[in-house]
């Protein structure tokens, strides 16, 4: 899987130029595959009890903006070090990510408290290295990517 980031300043009159844009394969973000996601509800909420509470994931990911230097005003692929790349395309950088010891298994909310608490456990991972490398067409600005601190 690849996700595709854009930014895009407002120029005038309403068009939107792209800025610049990253195509990043999907492990860059995140290398688990084994959690399937289903939407749940929860009835009987309300003075009444005919609410219901949906619970419906939303992950929000920290883009490769905000995880790597060097992307700004280029067009950038990130694949995992080792893969196939396309012809015309140069190396601008490695990237390694490595997992972390806990990750969350659950979570639960207290409507009362209006608070939510999150369940972790040790990743089995924990400590693995992941190795991407950054990519630019040849020709292209060569401004080296990294990894932030």
């Amino acid at each position: 899987m690849f996700y595709v980031f854009v930014r895009y300043p407002k120029e005038g009159r309403g068009t939107y130029g792209v800025y610049d844009l990253v195509v990043c394969h999907g492990d860059f973000l995140n290398p688990t595959r084994d959690y399937v996601h289903r939407n749940q509800n929860v009835p009987n909420f309300g003075a009444y009890g005919d609410i219901m509470i949906r619970d419906r994931k939303m992950y929000v990911v920290r883009t490769p903006y905000a995880l790597t230097a060097g992307l700004d005003g280029q067009r950038t692929l990130i694949l995992p070090s080792g893969s196939d790349v396309p012809n015309g395309f140069q190396a601008v950088g490695t990237l390694k990510r490595q997992e972390a010891d806990e990750v969350a298994v659950g979570y639960e909310f207290d409507l009362k408290q209006a608070k939510l608490r999150t369940i972790s456990e040790r990743n089995p991972n924990a400590g693995r290295l992941h190795t991407f490398t950054a990519y630019r067409l040849q020709g292209a600005d060569r401004t080296p990517v990294s990894m932030r601190t």
